[in-house]
């Protein structure tokens, strides 16, 4: 979500019109709206500033929203029970390769000889790897009509 309409939403929740939220932070509601059609990047800091102090959140707060809102909203297809056996076959493949070959070392150690903990994180980063791998060969490689609208 765009950070104009995460303070349009915020704007809503507490209850405020844009004219009557603009005059509460000290703007003029044509600079109010400017702000919300136009986009926050073009508006000035001190304007920004303004209307973050009015919704009780600091700019930081806000960046972290618009960022949470676009993990969130990810245009990613999900994955569905066959990818997820394909992609715990890949990641036992992945692992037992890595066991037997010898060729995979950290610091001089073998995956076998690390600590249990390094050997589950090095796992969780392979399958998260995975999946996200898969998501993305699903997405670039679905014809549009059959997928989801």
């Amino acid at each position: 979500m765009k950070k104009a309409e995460i303070i349009k939403k915020l704007i809503k929740e507490k209850g405020y019109s844009n004219r009557a939220f603009a005059e509460k932070v000290g703007l003029p509601p044509t600079t109010l709206q400017s702000m919300l059609t136009r986009g926050i990047g073009k508006a000035s800091i001190d304007n920004v500033l303004k209307v973050c102090k009015g919704l009780g959140i600091t700019t930081d707060e806000l960046e972290k929203m618009a960022n949470e809102d676009d993990l969130s909203e990810s245009p990613l297809p999900e994955l569905n029970e066959k990818d997820e056996r394909d992609i715990q076959k890949n990641l036992q493949k992945m692992i037992d390769e890595l066991s037997q070959d010898g060729y995979a070392a950290f610091d001089g150690d073998s995956p076998n000889e690390r600590e249990q903990e390094d050997r589950e994180l090095l796992i969780s980063s392979l399958e998260n790897s995975l999946r996200l791998a898969k998501r993305l060969s699903k997405q670039k490689f679905t014809p549009k009509k059959y997928r989801d609208k």
